[in-house]
This record gives C-alpha cells, structure tokens and sequence, in this order.
C-alpha cells in the first residue's frame, strides 16, 4: 500500500491545501487555514517515506534528496498535483505538499479585482505579487498569465520552482521551464529567457540579490515580469527589493525600479463568513509619477499614504479591500477588523 500516494488524494476529498508527514507522528491536514491532526490515521514510519522516494520520485530527483537532504517538486497521483517538499528532520524524512487546482482558476474565480486584468496586458515593467507563504501568489499569477494566454498573441517563458500549473498554448506561445531540470536557477533561467525572444517572463520568486537584478533588467529592456515577494504591502516590498543591493548601488536600483515597477499588488486569504474556503483581500499599488519619485527621492515610507488617497488610479487599499468584502457579505466583520491596518475605521463601520 503506497500510504503517501493515499493520503495526497485525500487532500481533494477533505478540501485540504496542505498535508504534511513527519515520521513518528500522524499526518496533519490544513483545511481553510486550520491545520488538524488526522487522528484516525497511524503515525508516520520511515519506511512510509522509503517507498514514496523508491516508487514516485525519478532516480535524479532520489539523488537531489539523498544528497542535499531536501528536494522541491511537483508530482502527479491519482488524478491530483501537488507541490511538494521532501526534506529531513531530526535525521528522519519530513514532507509537505500543496495541493494544486486541476486547472488554472481565472481571475473571477479568485475574485480578483478588475484592475488586475489590466495589469496582466501591460506592454512591459515590472509586476510584483506579493503576501505571505501561502497567500495565493502563485494562483495569483498563474491566472495572470492565463488571461494574458487568452487575451494576447505573445510569447510567455515561465521559470518555476517547481512548475505547478500546467498551460495549454491559446493566442500564446507559453514556455515552462523548471529549476534543477530545466535551468539552474531563477538568475540563470532569466538571462537565458532574454536569449529566447521573450514579450512576457514569469520569475517563480525573486529570492537574491542575482534574480532581483536579471529581473530589473529585463524589465529595463522592455519586457513584462511578472514575479513574487515575500512580504507584506507595496512599500515593505519595495523596501526588500532596495535593500538586498549593498548600500552603495541602492541609489541606482531606486532609479531603476522607479523607471519598471508598474504595479505592486499585495494579497492576503480569509476564511469565508460561510466557511467554504478562503478568499483574497487585495491591496493594488498602481505606479504613477508620484509613486515613482517617492522611490526615486528615498521615501518609500510615505507611500501608504499615497496609496490610500489615490483611488482614481486604480489603487486600492486593503482597507478598501476588506470594506467591500464585509459590505458583500464575504467575511466577518471581526475577520476585517483583525487583517485592516485601520481597525478603528472599519470598526466605526460595521460595529
């Protein structure tokens, strides 16, 4: 009995994101962000995770894992993909994987903002999603790039670690190229991608100072980059970005980053007031003259501010987000309260 392959298809049937294994200790699911013991399950054993390498990974992929002890990969059983972690432990083999959608949800069906639509059609620059581990960035931009795929004759080069979604070409020519198997990393996948008459790049994480300069610099080139950070809000986002440069070249990168971003768009995931899952509150930063010299001039701290007074543009705020998430009747007002970076005025309002 493949235990490992049972319970990934467990994940569809119970609704769960995640499932993570450890040895010694029962499977944990998370269900609508809640993470729970299966406790009708037995406890993992090492033999549980032998099989699982012997029998579902291929002979590079249990080389990567039995010499660097951790691998990241997407797999396929039962009907279902998942991203997955294989690592160690305490010595003992450890595991999590993420369940993917069956098919790249479109921008309605996350419930997205319009804007982001416009977004996904720009010409060029740089898109940043970003938002916590978990927060849908990758769904995120996956869905972009499948609008993009149905709106819009171009060519689209992916570089993904691992790839997740997969995508069928419709007006577009769509590459996917995986880490580890496809290119080296994310640096090398992007200046290999610019040698490959790219209109549209997708870097799965801009996680170093090498990725976050190939990236500027295909934007720079007149390329849309689509990529993703880990953090929190448009300013905190361009704040990670200058600061992974050494102190001297940060004054350039302000320049350059003021001359691509284009839009920062910043997401969280709330439990749904009917609890059938989870939806994204979404900050959206449109970058406009204004914007471009508060990065330019080094004061990217006045730019919630910014934010927040220029709806016209198209931004919107995640107080304005949660707003009409509460107004619609999609989550809790206590679930907006807690998320707002104003609880006071969302609680003057639904109180």
């Amino acid at each position: 009995m493949k235990r490992i392959v049972d319970l990934i298809g467990l994940m569809a049937k119970t609704d769960a994101s995640d499932l993570h294994l450890q040895v010694g200790e029962k499977p944990f699911f998370r269900i609508n962000g809640v993470l729970l013991r299966k406790e009708e399950e037995n406890p993992m054993t090492a033999a549980d995770f032998e099989e699982f390498v012997l029998e579902e990974l291929q002979p590079r992929q249990s080389e990567i894992f039995e010499k660097e002890g951790h691998l990241d990969f997407s797999h396929a059983v039962l009907g279902s993909r998942v991203r997955a972690s294989l690592y160690k432990q305490r010595g003992y083999p450890g595991a999590s994987f993420r369940l993917i959608p069956p098919k790249v949800p479109t921008l309605d069906e996350l419930h997205l903002p319009p804007i982001i639509r416009d977004i996904a059609l720009l010409q060029r620059g740089l898109v940043l999603v970003c938002g916590p581990t978990g927060c849908g960035k990758t769904t995120t931009l996956a869905a972009m790039v499948d609008y993009i795929n149905h709106n819009k004759n171009c060519h689209i080069v992916t570089i993904e670690d691992p790839t997740e979604f997969h995508f069928a070409n419709k007006q577009s020519l769509i590459q996917q190229r995986q880490i580890g198997f496809d290119t080296a990393d994310f640096a090398s996948g992007l200046r290999e991608a610019l040698r490959q008459d790219p209109d549209v790049i997708l870097v799965g994480e801009m996680r170093d100072l090498e990725t976050i300069y190939m990236a500027l610099l295909a934007a720079e080139t007149g390329h849309l980059v689509l990529s993703t950070v880990h953090t929190s809000g448009a300013a905190n986002t361009i704040n990670r970005i200058i600061d992974a440069f050494p102190v001297g070249e940060q004054q350039q990168v302000r320049t350059q980053l003021a001359m691509t971003l284009q839009a920062v768009i910043s997401q969280i995931l709330l439990l749904r007031r009917d609890r059938t899952g989870r939806i994204p509150a979404v900050e959206v930063m449109m970058v406009d003259s204004s914007i471009r010299n508060l990065i330019r001039e080094n004061k990217v701290h006045q730019i919630d501010s910014a934010l927040t007074s220029g709806r016209l543009r198209g931004n919107i705020s995640l107080d304005q987000s949660l707003k009409k998430l509460i107004e619609e009747d999609i989550i809790e007002p206590s679930v907006g309260v807690e998320f707002a970076r104003d609880p006071g005025e969302l609680t003057g309002l639904f109180s």
